[in-house]
């Protein structure tokens, strides 16, 4: 489901359940964002009933396929309303087996900032009241499993809440390949974390395209911006895959590099053939893509590129700009 309708509809239930009488049509279009600035004077679907009670008659559809029970109530001058009532809507109580209850216990303790903390301690309560056991540790029930999610990048939480609330951020960004780093305005969109790192996709305003930033190579503080967005939100925001394309997981050919021995063990991981040159040095064949050259730079002088040329050279540049920096 795209994010605003989804939001329209959640709003759309906030009113139904929140009104303690009926409400009309109408009074629905003048109190909800979403059908206000889509049917106000001068958008696109403005002054169109016809639009807008289709609109409002697939919501209301929509809802009612979630669940939620609306009543269509007639008034006494013949005007139509709707509502959802509290109690026809009510949840049943919440049950949890030792092994659900644990489990969601080990889920609220994953995060290590001190923020969320607060919010899975005041979770953990919660979950206590719904039916986990005073006598269950979820660490016990698991085997002593403490799942964590590493964050160490000072950028990660403002990031965090900027995508949540929807602010566009400034911050000084270094490309693997420049000396010093640049400032970007950016709409985040979503973080995501791929083998140890964290990054975050988004709209970059001043290059007007997506892209994805390694929150590592963030410096100094993330700024917000009190505007809103400017380009709608995808469904679908594929991180790993672009992140995936630096790193040659995409490849479509082979390139021959020298490795020391006992280091780069993702490369070895990764190495199609392998090949004991002596001397502290193997060589290895691995699968060759865009993006491979910063991820070699990574390794330092543990790793000399043989093949292709254009390799190489991309390795070799990206090595001179981190000397200059």
């Amino acid at each position: 489901m795209a994010i605003a309708k989804a939001e329209r509809l959640m709003n759309l239930a906030l009113c139904l359940l929140g009104t303690r009488r009926p409400l009309s049509k109408r009074e629905l279009r003048d109190s909800i964002e979403a059908y206000v600035e889509t049917f106000r004077p001068g958008s696109g679907g403005a002054g169109s009933d016809d639009s807008f009670n289709r609109m409002f008659e697939r919501d209301k559809d929509d809802l009612r396929e979630l669940g939620l029970v609306i009543e269509t109530v007639e008034s006494l001058d013949g005007e139509i309303g709707y509502l959802a009532r509290r109690d026809s809507n009510r949840l049943p109580a919440i049950t949890l087996d030792a092994e659900e209850a644990a489990a969601l216990g080990l889920a609220a303790k994953v995060w290590q900032q001190a923020r969320l903390a607060g919010a899975a301690s005041g979770a953990l309560q919660k979950l206590r009241a719904a039916g986990l056991p005073e006598d269950v540790d979820p660490y016990e029930a698991h085997g002593a499993l403490e799942p964590r999610i590493p964050v160490h990048e000072a950028a990660f939480e403002p990031l965090m809440l900027a995508c949540r609330d929807r602010r566009p951020v400034m911050f000084d960004y270094r490309k693997a390949t420049a000396a010093h780093p640049e400032p970007r305005h950016v709409e985040p969109w979503a973080l995501e974390c791929w083998r140890g790192h964290w990054y975050l996709a988004g709209f970059d305003r001043d290059r007007g395209a997506e892209r994805v930033f390694r929150l590592s190579r963030i410096t100094g503080k993330v700024r917000s911006r009190g505007a809103s967005f400017t380009v709608p939100v995808p469904d679908v925001v594929t991180v790993r895959e672009t992140v995936a394309s630096w790193a040659g997981e995409t490849a479509d050919r082979s390139a021959l590099i020298r490795l020391r021995t006992d280091a780069g063990y993702p490369l070895r991981a990764k190495a199609t053939a392998v090949r004991e040159l002596g001397d502290g040095w193997d060589e290895l064949e691995i699968p060759y893509g865009h993006g491979l050259d910063a991820w070699l730079v990574e390794f330092g002088p543990d790793v000399v590129v043989l093949e292709p040329a254009e390799l190489r050279a991309g390795v070799v540049d990206r090595l001179r700009a981190v000397a200059k920096g």
